[in-house]
């Protein structure tokens, strides 16, 4: 389920760094570092903008740790993320998260939304030792199918809602349906494998997917 807005928090802080090496960063570059494992996207961010002879993928991190640091706790919930996840818990629909973050980055980010987040049956994080591999590898979507009370459940019977390509890709490769939010700056190639994409979570019907409908 996504449901704060912080991959802005990433755009700005990388189009810092490059900055700094008089290089830009385009949506091309954030469509392949979204979604995975921070050490994997740092690999993809300097060798995709032709800085690895001056800056590491660890070092990149340790930059980008201490903005990011200061920016997560001002985390918004996406629009919509919070009436449709009160929504699902309301009408004994089970949910969860399971995101590539690992948990320092999880609980910055998801500070001022603790009650939200409570509803959730169970978060899987990146640094969960069930998550071998980060998107668009499924571990991560299947270590958070089997742990649902009664799990594991049918991947065939779980609903994804993703905003980055690898994260639709592991969604698909674990055998789940997936509803895209992708920000509109992203290629729309990015869209073609989601089974429905919208442009906010407040344009989701759960009609559309056998869930109970929306009271107003």
């Amino acid at each position: 389920m996504i449901a704060t807005d912080t991959e802005k928090f990433y755009t700005e802080v990388q189009e810092t760094i490059l900055a700094r090496y008089n290089k830009t960063f385009d949506w091309s570059l954030k469509a392949k570092m979204m979604g995975k494992k921070a050490i994997e996207a740092a690999r993809v961010f300097v060798e995709e903008t032709g800085i690895n002879d001056k800056l590491t993928a660890e070092d990149f991190l340790v930059q980008r740790e201490d903005m990011l640091r200061d920016m997560f706790p001002t985390s918004e919930l996406m629009p919509g993320a919070s009436r449709l996840i009160r929504h699902l818990h309301a009408n004994g629909v089970p949910i969860c998260v399971a995101t590539g973050s690992h948990r320092r980055h999880f609980e910055l980010k998801t500070r001022r939304h603790g009650e939200l987040f409570s509803l959730m049956h169970h978060i899987v994080l990146g640094d969960d030792p069930e998550v071998k591999q980060g998107k668009p590898s499924p571990d991560g979507f299947l270590a958070a199918a089997r742990r649902f009370e009664g799990g594991p459940i049918d991947p065939h019977n779980i609903l994804v809602f993703e905003d980055a390509p690898s994260g639709v890709l592991a969604a698909k490769n674990a055998g789940m349906s997936v509803v895209m939010v992708p920000d509109p700056r992203l290629d729309n190639s990015y869209h073609e494998i989601a089974d429905q994409v919208l442009s906010s979570l407040l344009d989701f019907n759960p009609k559309d997917w056998g869930l109970p409908p929306f009271e107003n």
